[in-house]
């Protein structure tokens, strides 16, 4: 039977999303599920391995029912899942631990443990400076709760642990794809490899580590048993899947060096896409992962609370809606940036920091939210307006520091996605303040299509990954460009915007 199908599953934190796709790229079917987060204590937040798999198996069973198709017709599947927590399972592949998400701050004392014996070499070699990821979470295992480190055979990331699964796997069979590592704490990135030295210096259990393969590594085939749950044919292929940044650069097309890709969602992420390896010692604000692509990686640096900071805004300011939250993309959001849009560039001297939650790039947990420089004339849409700066003065600051690493960089064109790609206005004001220009895309889905991209890759069905993932990705319209006037406003108020936030970050360590 002709294998003419490709399915992509999202493993969010808060939400799984499954997509079947034709091998052209053409939408079958999709759908969505809620998963919980548990709170059991102040500071923790954890989740169940086994929410993951059973969201997993529901949405793709979905998506089977609703696109009526012949299970037989699925060449492969792979996932994308969030990147920064991590999950274990024993020797027969069966959850060692709750899901410890990105979100716990448990592991403080390790970052900050890290940073003091070796930070400098961390960042240096994995690409990533010490932050609430992998590593410290890893080692507060193993330091805090010893007897549940004994069970851990293997760490695994979310799209490892379902994959694995799925495919029958046993513990020491487990894995991690190669766009995970930088936020392991303990790989070398340029290599590909585990490192010996950084798990001998910060006294981390090599054999705990997954091995480590490429994004499109077939790593099994459906079980008869997993075929049940997820509603496919026994013996469908699975890879090894992606991050979901990862996955959703690859989706977006982000396969030239000089390419910008802004995730404009819950977190405000700004990649780029070079070849050549940044490791950012200095600043400690940049993340550097591995494409999906060989050869290229994407330096990123994140708001982790910047699409949050719009919705907070609305909800505080604009609520009409009786103490319930409103979606973003209600009529009410569009208003308030068409509103904020007729504000002079740099909203009259006022500036607002996005950081209500802590700073994550680099890294300052104590630190929190601010506005500077209200004055009586400052009205609510001069208040909206320094929140929509204040995420392209920040994604400035980043791009400032990748051409510190990178100074013969040309940068192309900025990719946006997400909720807040939908609006030219916050478009128009990100392209005055970087100088680039910034495109929208058709698609409208680019995790789950990274995913199914990579499968098809698994399957065979594609040689040039990187063709084919330009090729998809077609612009919606014409980009944003930067406005020559409005640049030589925001390129003044850049600098100021930076210095403010030091300030900021000395303020609130003392």
């Amino acid at each position: 039977m002709k294998k003419q199908f490709l399915i992509g599953v999202d493993l969010g934190t808060s939400s799984t999303k499954a997509s079947i796709f034709k091998i052209d790229g053409t939408l079958v079917a999709q759908a969505s599920v809620e998963i919980p987060l548990y709170y059991p204590a102040p500071g923790v937040v954890e989740q169940e391995n086994a929410d993951f798999y059973q969201s997993a198996a529901s949405t793709v069973r979905s998506c089977i029912q609703a696109g009526g198709i012949d299970p037989r017709e699925v060449a492969a599947i792979a996932f994308d899942s969030q990147m920064a927590g991590i999950g274990s399972v024993d020797e027969d592949f069966k959850p060692a631990t709750r899901f410890d998400s990105w979100l716990d701050m448990r592991c403080q004392p390790y970052i900050e443990w890290i940073d003091r014996e070796a930070g400098g070499r961390v960042t240096r070699i994995t690409g990533c400076p010490p932050t609430c990821d992998h590593g410290p979470k890893m080692l507060w295992w193993k330091n805090e709760r010893p007897e549940e480190y004994k069970r851990i055979a293997k760490f695994v990331t979310p799209s490892g642990y379902v994959a694995g699964l799925m495919a029958g796997l046993k513990g020491e069979q487990a894995f991690m794809d190669h766009t995970f590592i930088h936020f392991s704490g303990f790989s070398d990135a340029q290599a590909g490899t585990w490192s010996a030295e950084l798990c001998d210096i910060l006294g981390m259990d090599m054999e705990k580590l997954p091995r480590i393969v490429e994004p499109w590594r077939t790593v099994g085939e459906v079980t008869e048993s997993a075929a049940k749950d997820f509603g496919l044919a026994p013996g469908t292929l699975i890879a090894a899947g992606a991050g979901d940044t990862a996955a959703n650069a690859l989706g977006a097309g982000i396969v030239r060096s000089g390419m910008l890709f802004d995730v404009a969602g819950t977190a405000s992420v700004l990649a780029g896409c070079t070849d050549s390896f940044v490791a950012d010692v200095q600043h400690r604000a940049l993340l550097t992962m591995r494409s999906v692509i060989p050869g290229l990686w994407n330096p990123l640096a994140y708001i982790g609370g910047g699409g949050i900071a719009l919705r907070w805004f609305r909800d505080q300011f604009h609520n009409t809606s009786q103490g319930k939250s409103l979606p973003l993309e209600e009529d009410l959001y569009e208003q308030m940036i068409a509103s904020a849009v007729k504000i002079q560039p740099g909203a009259e001297g006022l500036f607002f920091s996005p950081h209500l939650g802590g700073r994550i790039c680099p890294s300052a947990p104590g630190m929190r939210g601010a506005w500077l420089g209200l004055s009586w004339g400052h009205t609510q849409a001069h208040l909206f307006r320094a929140v929509l700066e204040s995420v392209a003065y920040e994604y400035a600051y980043y791009l400032g520091i990748l051409r510190e690493q990178l100074p013969g960089i040309e940068m192309l064109e900025a990719r946006t996605v997400g909720g807040g790609a939908r609006s030219a206005g916050w478009n128009q004001v990100k392209a005055d303040v970087l100088g680039i220009p910034y495109q929208r895309l058709k698609r409208s889905e680019f995790g789950t299509w990274g995913s199914a991209l990579i499968a098809g890759k698994a399957a065979g069905l594609f040689d040039d990954l990187a063709a084919r993932a330009a090729e998809s990705a077609q612009p919606d319209g014409e980009p944003a460009l930067p406005n020559p006037a409005n640049r030589q406003v925001y390129d003044r108020l850049v600098g100021k915007y930076i210095a403010m936030q030091e300030m900021l970050e000395h303020w609130y360590q003392n």
